[in-house]
């Protein structure tokens, strides 16, 4: 059995932009939902990311696959009276809209409410519902360096961003299980609810870790690059031919064989300045030497064999184009302006034929405004 358009008696509207809300969205219609995008009359600026697939962006297509577009000019009182028809069917309304547009457009929850009880409303916010939240603007990397991830991340000299979206896509991914949660509450209750999700907070969950270090085991984590804050040996080791591979050897039962079979050397493990983790740790420099100078012996390939048979957790430092080859990616395709695109698949297969059109602006307007009218 596998899972197969559970969703698929669902109503789904979303006045989505960006990244966070429309990931959601997707989510949504690969379980089987009916989602309609609400667009301004110019689309989604999301439109516009790149143009990629012939003049069309390739990024709109990975998010926006499976569903229906329809332009509406949200000033106009017919096409808001319009989105109100909409609402009053729908199952689900999903908003990304800037702080406060939602009560400007007479959209609130109590308005939508009045005439859908049953509707499961998800807003999705920079900051949270303060006066001084709402008047703060938020972007994803706004929000990475706001919530203090940016401090734990990069090199010791210099702090990054994540090289992806990371709080669009973890807003997405907890508004997609935060209203499936409402769908399992309105089963039993037979009325819907209010969700509003804050991209801060999710990150500042996400962030537990260093958060906690910092409240309670003596300061947050440096950073560190590629190498650990108490584990060695872990991080990048030089091989053959300037290549890297990455180790993290996280119990002495692995260092031990690691030490034997790998190192060749069959008392290193006993060693004091090796003999548990936090010693490692504190020797991590000279642990890393004896490391180097084994793996400059062999190829990344020949390594990566030998840490394979032995059962010692390794990787390779790939690029892109290594991942886009890499043996393990599942692809599947997306349909753009009649051009066909290969991306990664969904982690989460389904029995369904999940629709893989993107759908042009406004693609779907009039057959929309003829239904719901």
């Amino acid at each position: 059995m596998s899972l197969d358009d559970e969703l698929s008696d669902l109503l789904v509207i979303s006045l989505e932009q960006a990244v966070a809300a429309p990931y959601c969205g997707l989510l949504l219609a690969s379980a089987g939902a009916r989602v309609i995008k609400i667009e301004r009359p110019e689309g989604d600026f999301a439109r516009f990311y790149d143009s990629g697939v012939n003049g069309d962006s390739a990024i709109f297509a990975w998010l926006n696959r499976g569903k229906e577009s329809i332009s509406l000019n949200l000033k106009n009182n017919d096409d808001k009276n319009l989105l109100k028809k909409m609402l009053n069917k729908a199952d689900v309304f999903i908003s990304n809209l800037s702080p406060g547009s939602l009560e400007k457009l007479g959209l609130d929850y109590s308005k939508v409410n009045a005439n859908n009880q049953r509707l499961i409303f998800c807003e999705i916010n920079g900051y949270g519902n303060t006066e001084n939240a709402k008047s703060k603007k938020a972007y994803d990397f706004l929000i990475q360096a706001e919530s203090g991830l940016c401090s734990v991340t990069g090199t010791e000299s210099n702090p990054s961003k994540v090289g992806i979206s990371i709080t669009d896509l973890s807003t997405g991914l907890t508004a997609y299980s935060a209203i499936l949660r409402g769908i399992i509450q309105r089963n039993k209750t037979n009325r819907g609810i209010s969700i509003s999700i804050s991209m801060f907070d999710v990150m500042a969950d996400w962030m537990n870790m260093p958060l906690l270090a910092h409240r309670y085991m003596g300061g947050a984590p440096k950073r560190n690059g590629m190498k650990h804050t108490f584990i060695a040996p872990y991080g990048t080791f030089k091989c053959k031919n300037n290549d890297e591979i990455l180790i993290s050897i996280q119990n002495n039962r692995e260092f031990e064989i690691f030490c034997k079979n790998i190192l060749k050397q069959e008392s290193l493990h006993k060693n004091p300045k090796f003999k548990n983790n936090p010693e490692r740790y504190k020797n991590r420099v000279e642990l890393d030497e004896i490391i180097t100078k084994c793996f400059l012996k062999y190829s990344k390939d020949e390594i990566q064999k030998k840490l394979d048979r032995e059962g010692i957790a390794n990787a390779l430092l790939n690029d892109i184009a290594d991942l886009s080859n890499h043996q393990f990616l599942k692809n599947e395709n997306a349909i753009i302006n009649n051009e066909s695109i290969s991306i990664a698949a969904l982690p989460i297969k389904t029995g369904n034929k999940f629709q893989i059109k993107v759908p042009s602006i406004n693609e779907n307007g009039k057959k929309l405004r003829s239904e719901f009218n």
